[in-house]
């Protein structure tokens, strides 16, 4: 069965949004295939904000979640599976969703393959 996990992760961002508020997501940074800034992170959790106007890109696909986000202005790739997500509240008022923390997967389990974006191509 999928994950009920990033769908809700869709609909509290997109609420977050439409009530103007800035959208800011907990992440365990020690997550297997989590790719964050480790200098940003702080016993083990890193926030991150996600906001439309903080970041590039973002894909919250059900298996992965990818932006492009600078960070001491030089721009960086991120992504983490949804599973690593502990937390996505509003910066104003901390109105969001906890998530439960999952088990990190065993060694058996394939990794996620980040997403890449469509590419057109020319056809004469």
């Amino acid at each position: 069965m999928i994950s009920n996990r990033p769908y809700l992760m869709r609909a509290i961002y997109q609420w977050i949004v439409d009530n103007e508020w800035t959208p800011h997501v907990q992440v365990d940074a020690n997550f297997p295939f989590a790719d964050v800034p480790q200098e940003f992170v702080s016993e083990g959790v890193i926030v991150l904000n996600i906001a439309p106007t903080a970041v590039q890109g973002l894909d919250m696909a059900n298996d992965w979640i990818s932006f492009r986000a600078r960070f001491q202005g030089i721009e960086r790739k991120i992504g983490f599976p949804p599973e690593a997500v502990l937390a996505l509240f509003a910066r104003e008022n901390g109105q969001g969703m906890p998530f439960p923390p999952e088990p990190y997967p065993t060694e058996d389990a394939p990794a996620p393959k980040p997403k890449k974006r469509p590419t057109l191509k020319v056809v004469k």
